[in-house]
This record gives C-alpha cells, structure tokens and sequence, in this order.
C-alpha cells in the first residue's frame, strides 16, 4: 500500500470513529470510545506439493464502549451501514443502562492521554507485505515443504507447509480528546515433516518463522531443512527415570513459561487475587539473573505499539529486575481497584472492550551462548516441547507433559518423550542459573534458552 493510501485509510478510519462517539454522546453518554479496525488476511497450505486451502479474507468492523454514569457496556458490528452504525450505539447506550453501576469504572484522566507528538516511529508496517499473493505464497510454501521431505529419506511424509500474511489497522478515538491510528503487518511460516520410528512410530517435527517484514523472513529453503532435521532428532525418543534433574528450556518451551508469569502479573489477576504473586512487590519473585521486561518500543517487533489500548503512551515496563518483582501490569481501571497509576498495558479487543495485555513480554538475555549453557550440564533435561495445562496460577504449582532430549556429558542426548516435568512456578523461577544470549523476537512473548538447576522428572 503506497503512502498516500495508508494515510486516506486512517483518515477513513479516525472519521468513522469521531462519528461513533458524537452519536454517543448526544444519545446520553458520558464517556465514549470507539475502536475500528480494518485487515485483510491470507492463509495457504500445502501438503505434498499440492495446495490444501487457499483463504483471504478483508474486515473492518466498529467496537464501541459507553459509560453512562458508572453503567458500563460494550458493543461490536461490521455492519458500517448507515442503520448498522445507529443501531451499534443504540444497543451500547441501552446496554449500559441495564448494568450494574461499577464505582472503579471510567477512562484514563484526560491529562494522562498521549498525543502525536509523543509517539516513536516503531516501524511496525511494511508496504510490501501486500506483494505476498497467493500464488507467491503457495510457491513459498511448496519450496519450503520440498526441502524438508529433499533433506533425509527418512522424512516420509508431511502434515503440510502453511503461510499466513496479516496486514491491518486500528483508529482508537474516545471522548476524552484522544485520537489515534496505528497499523501494523506480520507474515509467518511453518513446516511439518513426518518420519517414523523403528516400531512405525511417526514422529511429527516443525520448525517456523515470522516476521514484520516480508523481505526480513528466513529464507523457505531453510527453513524446511530446520524443520527436517528437528524432526529427525526425535527419531528413538523414549521415557527415562523418573528424577530429579537440571532442565534446560528451549527458546520455545521457555516462551511457554514466560506467557505463565505474564499471567500472574496482569493486574486483573492481581486484584481478583487469583495469582500467587499478589502482594509480592519489591520482593524477590526469581534468580538474580532473571529480568524481564514489557517493552512496547522496540523497532519492528511484534507486539510493539505507539500507544495502549485507553490512549496512554507505549512505555517499556521493568517487571521484574534481577529478580525482584518492580511492578504488576495495569489498565486504568486495574490501578483504581489496586490504588495505583496504569503502566499504559491496556489492550482493546473487537469488542470494544478494555483488558490488560502484554506487549513485547521478554526474559532479557545472558551472556553465555546456548551451547555454553549445553556443555556446563553434565546430566539433565532438555525440553523443547510441553503438552497439557498444568498450572495454579493461585498457588503457583506447574507440571506438563515434556518432550525433548536428555543431556549427557554437556551434549545432547537421546530424544526423550512421554515424562512429565514439575515444580511450583516460584521454585522453578528462583532456581534458574543459566541464561543464554540466543533471544529471537519472532512472537510478543519470547525467551532465550535457560537452565532451572533442579526439577522433578517422572518418567518410568
């Protein structure tokens, strides 16, 4: 999309909005904000060379949230007729007048709202991303799965290669005098070989890329080949002993564990007292070696943003430093239940409604390579894989299912399946003594590799 598209897009989009809330208003609001958002979508898959689904799709739809007084309602539509807007806020404003007035509800002080001249170029659009058509992104995928089933004979078979492109945009205009537009792209690609065991076991391995950028994409070739040679590492994969061990976590097992700590520091769960961390600010939550941060400004990345979900400027949150939890994750509305300021971490769904979300969740990375961390375990787990929900986000207990690999001698190991990995999430967090450098930005929460020094492991 050229330049002067994109600014007649959000012009289009800020209009609709700023006609949303007038009608609120003069229909008896006393706060109104209005989100629209436009996208178009592309989703392909190839399975054996040959394409499975081709699917695109475009949106634009309005969510709209009202206060009358303290009564609070939310209301959606993609019907952006004349009739569908009217009837949009005519059902918020009845809504709003059947529900229960909340004493904590109400939009960020108007002091605090950002304007334009506060927001960073975060580069978060790519005006190529549109040149990625169908056809270019079955050929990517075709190449992308041939190179996986190409790389060994062992590769017999494929669950397929898929591509999926986003391109969108969101206007946020509220009664309060904030108006606002962002827009952003993302393009992503997976592949799924098969191969199968010695007992004709299949094995099933992947391997995926994102982006923002099209042109910043791993190349497809090599990223079949990835996928291949994951797969073929779980080729002999068994239980092992039941014991207790170090476990290393992958980039990708540890994203797992990081989404389970933004959990329990989300606002909502704290002033519901539904996570083991209430109460625990300025104390220590984790190894000194463990700070992680919410970072909304960082160039290109995926879950980077001009401004939050009320208005308030994007700002990097420092959640937890060295080990001590600094700080929970608030909206407006999260702060005035705790008695605190927000931390500009509320997010906007289609609805219209108003949540608290992360942006760029990250366990900030060591100094130590990942096959330094490797070499220094003598004996241990290596997960790069966990299945099941197993976590009380009250009291802090965790236990899944794992796959992955056992250490031996500072090496991986024999491919390790079908063990079950415990330890109550403030343990595991306070027991990490090794963090590597190999962070890679490729989804909002993300995770270098590190080492908890000791879990249970039942096996056989």
């Amino acid at each position: 999309m050229t330049q002067s598209k994109q600014q007649g897009r959000s012009d289009e989009l800020l209009r609709l909005g700023d006609e949303i809330v007038a009608r609120a208003l003069e229909g008896g609001a006393s706060v109104a904000e209005a989100s629209v958002r436009e996208g178009e979508h592309l989703s392909v898959k190839v399975r054996l060379g040959k394409p499975e689904l081709v699917e695109e799709a475009g949106s634009r739809a309005v969510g709209l949230r009202v206060m009358v007084g303290q009564q609070v309602a939310v209301s959606y539509t993609s019907d952006l007729t004349e009739a569908g807007r009217a009837r949009l806020v005519e059902d918020a404003l009845e809504l709003a007048q059947l529900s229960e007035p909340d004493p904590f509800a109400g939009g960020p002080e108007p002091a605090l709202l950002s304007r334009e001249a506060d927001w960073p170029v975060l580069d978060t659009y790519d005006p190529e991303m549109g040149t990625l058509t169908a056809d270019r992104a079955l050929e990517l995928a075709i190449r992308a799965e041939k190179a996986a089933l190409d790389y060994d004979p062992r590769i017999i078979n494929s669950e397929g290669a898929s591509i999926s492109r986003a391109v969108g945009g969101s206007a946020l205009v509220t009664s309060g005098g904030f108006r606002g537009y962002s827009d952003g792209t993302y393009v992503s690609l997976v592949v799924n070989p098969l191969t199968e065991d010695a007992d004709g076991k299949k094995r099933r391995g992947y391997h995926w890329a994102a982006r923002r950028f099209l042109s910043e994409l791993d190349d497809e070739v090599e990223v079949g080949r990835e996928a291949a040679r994951r797969t073929l590492r779980k080729l002999g994969a068994k239980k092992i002993e039941s014991a207790e061990m170090p476990v290393i976590f992958d980039p990708d097992a540890g994203r797992a564990i990081l989404g389970l700590v933004a959990s329990c520091v989300n606002g909502g769960s704290i002033w519901r007292k539904s996570s083991y961390l209430v109460d625990r600010l300025g104390t220590a939550v984790a190894s000194p070696l463990v700070t992680i941060v919410d970072d909304p400004l960082i160039n290109r990345a995926p879950g980077s943003r001009r401004f939050d979900g009320e208005g308030l400027a994007s700002r990097r949150n420092v959640v937890v430093a060295a080990g001590q939890l600094e700080t929970y994750l608030l909206d407006s509305y999260a702060g005035r239940k705790l008695g605190m300021s927000s931390t500009a971490s509320a997010s906007r769904g289609s609805s219209g409604g108003v949540g608290i979300g992360t942006t760029n969740f990250v366990l900030q990375p060591g100094q130590e390579t990942h096959d330094e961390l490797l070499a220094r375990t003598p004996r241990g787990l290596y997960v790069t894989e966990m299945m099941g929900f197993g976590f009380n986000a009250v009291t802090g207990d965790f236990s899944r299912g794992a796959s992955g690999f056992l250490i031996e001698d500072g090496a991986l190991g024999h491919a390790v399946s079908e063990v079950t990995i415990s330890l109550n999430l403030d343990q595991l967090l306070q027991r990490i003594d090794g963090v590597a450098n190999d962070l890679d930005l490729r989804t909002s929460v993300a995770s270098p590799s590190f080492r908890v020094s000791a879990m249970t492991i039942a096996g056989r």
